[in-house]
């Protein structure tokens, strides 16, 4: 049985590196990064042997071209040797893997959670015996294991794992950007490419040898495989007319030469080297691989004879000797050929969906709708499990399989539908082109792809509210049978109920009166079209305050759910619990799959994803967090070009940077948005550029400004009808109100709030409406309960810095009514709070009226021990007099990274300004020397 590995020359070095690699205690992960056919897979294959003499279990295998865009494949060749142990897993880890390679329903993960489930993994497999994964062909991993391997990869120390990959220096991969170690492995030195040479071929001529050693230029694969090439050649014939077209690349060239080879073998033989190539056959593999997850050539000694293939020793399978033969083989064959082994492995496969549809979808040529049923199918498992972009392959090749033109066009709309999800948003308009008929000039499939384009990348809600509108409008009139005709089986319906929801996104957006009417209205008209999960968004995303009070339980019943929900209707849900404000509970679904969307999925969607994320770490009083995300989500957006994503993050930053008293970044950030959202009629997020000014304005004490905030928003007494933070900025009007005298209208807004029945609404609201009414009692006794039920309200403590807020104010009463002593019970958690969350203006307020009650000054709760070292370190340059650019500089920080560490040291030394750093730092330094 031939050996498949071969003594190297020349790389003492490497393999240097790879010994202390294998017998370091230590895990760790190591790349290799070369040209093909440069000796990567003989490194690999080195350290393999070496580790199993060390006493490693050693996993190998292969990253394979044609699964390169199906999900999971390579961490499923990865793991598959190990997913018996998976049965032994706590039953927080094994639901992921039941997810991701059981075929069943479950929580789809997220990068971080399944890689973390992996790491348990490999750490439970490692306990007993120290494990090595070795991964060839590295490039070819589909990106969703990519990514998980460099995960694990970058979390390795302190376990007995250690991971080897391979991949190639001319093609693209995830591990150019997974931050792992790397080995470069160059081409050899002249002098061991002649040593290598004379080995192999001692009795080559001289012609020949000067002429292999010219053109392989140190690859160690050409060197051997170029003789064989040149054997029986005539000695007259030029360099470039021996190798082939001169300028070739090496890889190229070296695959004529097998090409030839492969061409002398007989048809059958061809064939089933062309089988293995197409399902990955012959990668290196571990001894216990299960049988059946891949194809097994047979019969194909004489590829062996010439070259082509080897015997793997611990199992007696034909493996390809180098990743290049397998290229030469798919290359060389036809069409027919390729399509005839395709349909083969289709039937080998055929008990897994996904790539079962990879193969059909190759080899089928004609319209076949069992095939398209099948495409289908695997798209929408692939959208549930994070890959949007194999979704629109997956639909647009089913569409093209397709037997009529509904179908056709239904297929396509519901992959321009995901690509539009997916943030390709042009590619979403050209599959719609493609699926108009002929002589047609629209659809409302195109209505919808063009409207998603000038929404997210534009803004543009009112000619898309005029376009949508009559696309909706054109359906009704048609009458059901027209709606269901529209593209087949009830595709006519999916269509309607698209359009219906991209109509509430946009009546959402504009925040405009008007607009919800004509939009609610046309809704009516639509009668039983209009689903009962549209009536549930209509309700809660248009105004909570008139329409909301009865929607919390089924959006909790609709979201019990959410792993077998499509991507977009989890953010849909999102957004109808963050008005209910129940985001909470399902927040901990949205920061597991975010990312998984953002990397392989419905990007467009993840982003939202990150919106509601934020939203929730703000109400809770997560506030670093949520600056965090807020600026992923920014960058994201600025990078995908989806300008609304953008003006929303810059909205939120805003309205974040606020609360924490950093007034002149939430200033510039309200008036950034502002000039781009009001001209385009975006009350949505102008309402939330003003909030963002009312409440700097109210930690900075000027109420005047913040009055004047607040009554953009809505008047004192009522609730603007469809202004969504007319209810959430109570307590800032209220309170702007009575600090400028105008105690009626602070009285009215919260009887207002009592009347509309806003505690029904949300907790929240519940919250701020007893709080409001606590503010504005006319008697003692009233405040007293007012403040009680607020206080005792079940998710009071859920929204710290609203809490924080009315015992502030229901203090400062209370020490004008019942004295000082009295006031501290309310007014020291209040500054506690405020402290904790980094609220500097409102922690000054609240230690002055502290200070007015005779408590005793103190710097801080929180001293220099509560600072990072890095916060430590900025406050000490800030105290020195350096601008944030220059600490930024010196630290090789961001400018703006150093103001967000400064607003988190303010509070925690008790100061609001710049000015009072370095005597911040003094006093708190006293009882430190002491």
């Amino acid at each position: 049985m031939k050996s498949v590995t071969t003594t190297m020359v020349g790389r003492a070095d490497e393999q240097a590196e790879l010994v202390a690699f294998v017998k370091s205690a230590a895990g760790q992960a190591l790349v290799l990064r070369g040209e093909a056919g440069v000796g990567k897979s003989s490194l690999v294959s080195h350290a393999a042997v070496l580790a199993e003499q060390e006493g490693h279990l050693v996993i190998r295998a292969a990253g394979v071209e044609a699964e390169s865009g199906l999900p999971y494949a390579g961490l499923h060749q990865v793991l598959h040797p190990l997913l018996a142990d998976v049965a032994r897993l706590d039953d927080g880890i094994r639901p992921v893997f039941d997810a991701v390679f059981g075929g069943v329903q479950g929580d789809p993960p997220s990068v971080m959670t399944l890689g973390i489930a992996v790491l348990g993994l490999l750490s439970r497999c490692a306990a007993q015996r120290p494990l090595l994964l070795v991964l060839d062909d590295g490039q070819w991993l589909d990106d969703s294991s990519a990514d998980v391997c460099g995960f694990v990869g970058r979390r390795l120390a302190g376990t007995p794992v250690k991971l080897l990959v391979a991949v190639r220096t001319d093609l693209t991969s995830r591990f150019d950007t997974a931050a792992l170690p790397e080995l470069p492995v160059s081409a050899l030195a002249d002098e061991d490419a002649a040593r290598l040479l004379d080995h192999r071929y001692p009795e080559l001529s001289r012609r020949i040898r000067r002429l292999v050693l010219e053109q392989a230029q140190g690859n160690p694969l050409a060197l051997l495989e170029l003789p064989a090439h040149f054997a029986g050649r005539s000695s007259d014939l030029s360099a470039e007319e021996l190798i082939g077209q001169h300028g070739m690349p090496l890889s190229r060239r070296l695959q004529r030469l097998f090409g030839a080879r492969i061409a002398a073998l007989d048809e059958r033989v061809r064939g089933e080297l062309l089988t293995g190539a197409l399902d990955g056959a012959g990668t290196p593999s571990s001894a216990d691989a299960a049988p059946g997850t891949r194809y097994r050539m047979r019969d194909a000694d004489s590829a062996v004879a010439a070259g082509l293939l080897d015997i793997e020793a611990a199992t007696g399978d034909f493996v390809f000797r180098h990743p290049l033969v397998r290229s030469a083989v798919v290359q060389m064959a036809t069409p027919n050929q390729r399509r005839a082994a395709h349909l083969a492995l289709a039937q080998v496969h055929r008990e897994h969906l996904e790539r079962r549809a990879t193969h059909l979808a190759v080899a089928t040529v004609d319209p076949d709708e069992d095939v398209a049923d099948i495409l289908e199918a695997a798209a929408e498992s692939a959208t549930r499990r994070g890959g949007a972009l194999a979704a629109v392959t997956w639909l647009t090749r089913a569409a093209e399989l397709s037997e009529n033109h509904a179908d056709r066009s239904r297929r396509l709309a519901d992959a321009a539908f995901v690509a539009g999800h997916a943030a390709r948003l042009g590619q979403a308009h050209r599959l719609v082109q493609a699926g108009l008929a002929p002589g047609s000039t629209g659809s409302p499939a195109s209505v919808l792809a063009a409207a998603y384009q000038a929404l997210y990348q534009d803004g543009d809600v009112r000619s898309t509210h005029r376009q949508v509108s009559a696309a909706i409008e054109k359906l009704r009139d048609g009458g059901t049978a027209a709606v269901s005709a529209v593209g087949g089986a009830q595709p006519g319906e999916e269509v309607l109920t698209r359009l219906v929801i991209l109509l509430l996104a946009i009546s959402q957006y504009s925040g405009d009166r008007a607009t919800w009417e004509s939009t609610r209205g046309l809704l009516a008209s639509l009668g039983g079209l209009v689903t009962e999960r549209s009536r549930l968004y209509r309700d809660t995303w248009s105004d909570v305050t008139r329409h909301g009070a009865d929607w919390a339980g089924p959006v909790r019943q609709a979201a019990a759910n959410l792993p077998e929900l499509e991507p977009w209707d989890v953010t849909r849900l999102g957004a109808a619990a963050y008005h209910l404000d129940i985001l909470s509970q399902y927040r901990p679904h949205l920061q597991r799959v975010v990312d998984r969307e953002l990397e392989t999925g419905a990007v467009a969607t993840g982003m939202v994803m990150l919106h509601q994320i934020m939203l929730d770490q703000m109400a809770v009083g997560e506030w670093a967090e949520a600056e965090d995300t807020g600026q992923r989500g920014l960058d994201l957006a600025a990078e995908h070009g989806h300008q609304l994503f953008a003006a929303q993050s810059r909205a939120y930053l805003a309205q974040l940077a606020a609360l924490r008293g950093q007034v002149g970044r939430a200033r510039d950030l309200q008036a950034e948005v502002d000039a781009w959202a009001r001209p385009r009629g975006l009350g949505f997020l102008t309402q939330v550029a003003d909030s963002a000014g009312a409440t700097a304005a109210l930690s900075s004490g000027d109420y005047e400004a913040a009055y004047l905030y607040a009554i953009g928003i809505t008047q004192p007494g009522t609730f603007r009808p469809y202004a969504y933070q007319a209810s959430r900025t109570l307590l800032d009007l209220v309170e702007a109100a009575q600090h400028t005298g105008r105690v009626e209208q602070a009285r009215a807004h919260a009887l207002a709030a009592r009347d509309a029945g806003l505690p029904l609404v949300s907790p929240r609201l519940g919250l701020i409406t007893y709080g409001a009414l606590a503010m504005t009692a006319e008697n003692e006794r009233e405040a007293a309960e007012m403040f009680a039920r607020a206080e005792s309200h079940p998710d009071a403590a859920r929204f710290p810095f609203e809490l924080a807020r009315i015992r502030l104010a229901h203090g400062i009463r209370v020490r004008h009514v019942q004295g000082p002593v009295t006031a501290r019970q309310y007014l020291v958690p209040a500054a506690e709070a405020f402290e904790r969350l980094g609220a500097a203006g409102w922690t000054e307020r609240a230690r002055a009226e502290l200070r007015a009650t005779g408590a005793p000054p103190r710097t801080s709760t929180l001293n220099l021990a509560s600072l990072t070292w890095q916060e430590r370190r900025i406050a000490d340059l800030a105290a020195g007099g350096l601008t944030n650019k220059e600490i930024g500089e010196r630290m090789r920080l961001s400018p703006r990274t150093v103001s967000s560490h400064l607003y988190r040291v303010f509070p925690k030394l008790g100061i609001t300004t710049r000015a009072a750093l370095r005597d911040a730092l003094s006093r708190t330094e006293e009882p430190a020397r002491a």
